[in-house]
């Protein structure tokens, strides 16, 4: 398969990329996702080879953690909210999820040897890099944004500050009310 026919989106691992604890992790029920298989699946295999995946590679979320990620992001489960009614089962998780951060995904490929693992693999390390460079292009325009207002005296600080806050991203702000209202009072 060529690098040009992939079998995800690039746009889907990279929302898939999350930061906690300081480092780049992807869930495993992401993962699992991408990967075609059930997470319990994924887990197991996992669990199986636990000396391919040391702390660094792997580990598993606290239930604050889990708690914070879901007040960030609705992670109920696949099941219609009707079904899970009446299944009597919870919409949440029982165990927290685990997180694996770039050289985990990469000991998958070890323990996943589907040929559609092997080729995820390849298109996550390749989102992995992509983020990578973005990241280090940021940080570098910065340092020469910076370097620059050092240069130039107090005539372009607002050229400088504007700059600047065009590389900030935007807060994000709830939305107001929208739709119709019953009280006009035409």
């Amino acid at each position: 398969m060529s690098e040009r026919q992939s079998i995800i989106p690039i746009e889907r691992i990279e929302l898939a990329i999350i930061g906690i604890r300081g480092l780049r992790v992807m869930l495993s029920d992401d993962l699992a996702k991408l990967y075609g298989v059930a997470a319990k699946v994924l887990v197991q295999s996992v669990k199986r080879n636990l000396e391919r995946f040391p702390l660094d590679f792997m580990f598993q979320l606290t239930r604050e953690e889990t708690a914070a990620l879901r007040s960030q992001i609705v992670t109920l489960n696949d099941r219609g909210a009707s079904q899970a009614k009446t299944s009597g089962r919870g919409q949440h998780r029982k165990y927290p999820p685990y997180a694996f951060t770039e050289q985990g995904v990469a000991m998958l490929s070890s323990v996943l040897r589907s040929d559609r693992a092997v080729q995820v693999n390849i298109e996550i390390m390749r989102a992995f890099v992509r983020m990578r460079q973005i990241l280090a292009t940021h940080a570098d325009l910065a340092r020469k944004l910076e370097a620059l207002e050092k240069k130039y005296d107090v005539q372009f600080k607002a050229v400088f500050d504007a700059i600047r806050e065009l590389m900030t991203p935007p807060p994000s702000t709830p939305r107001g009310r929208f739709g119709f209202s019953r009280d006009r009072g035409d």
